[in-house]
């Protein structure tokens, strides 16, 4: 027994060091400009208090264009909050950029309760949007981030809540 020992240390060693060097010189996805972009991006949310939207790098992220004044984006924030409550414990983030001014959103904010951060980005923000495949600018526009920054999915129009779920299962799942 005491021979193995020696034996098994020697090969724990052996396994970990080729797994450094695994590590060390396995190639890293850079992180498209877009989400290059996103991540180095700051916005107001309705309070006027600073929202830095590193905070969603190496998260898997939905990112929804939107505003208050276009009835799709209103009518699937209701989704989007129980999506993002069920699954903020798999460490699914959400983020909602208003092409709208801070008072608007403060405002709906009053009438439609959305625990995941919602900025101000007004015109900025379409340009953000662009970014990640926009052309026509429209709304909502809705974006699923993987945690390396690279687009997952992308849906101009309303998403429907078991649309994102699947998105969101298919993810997961890659992981």
């Amino acid at each position: 027994m005491k021979k193995l020992i020696p034996i098994a240390v020697g090969l724990t060693a052996l396994a970990v060091g080729a797994g450094l060097s695994w590590w060390r010189l396995a190639p890293t996805e850079p992180v498209p400009a877009a989400a290059q972009s996103f991540y180095a991006a700051q916005f107001k949310d309705a309070d006027g208090q600073a929202v830095d939207l590193n905070q969603f790098k190496g998260k898997l992220t939905v990112v929804n264009f939107w505003a208050t004044w276009c009835a799709p984006c209103v009518e699937e924030m209701p989704e989007f909050e129980r999506v993002a409550k069920d699954k903020a414990a798999a460490g699914v983030r959400f983020v909602g950029i208003g092409i709208d001014s801070p008072s608007n959103i403060r405002e709906f904010r009053q009438k439609v309760t959305v625990s995941y951060p919602l900025v101000a980005a007004g015109f900025g923000g379409s340009e953000l949007g662009k970014a990640f495949g926009n052309q026509k600018g429209a709304l909502p526009y809705t974006v699923l981030l993987g945690p390396n920054g690279q687009v997952l999915n992308t849906k101009l129009g309303r998403l429907h809540e078991d649309e994102l779920r699947g998105w969101l299962k298919t993810a997961l799942a890659g992981r």
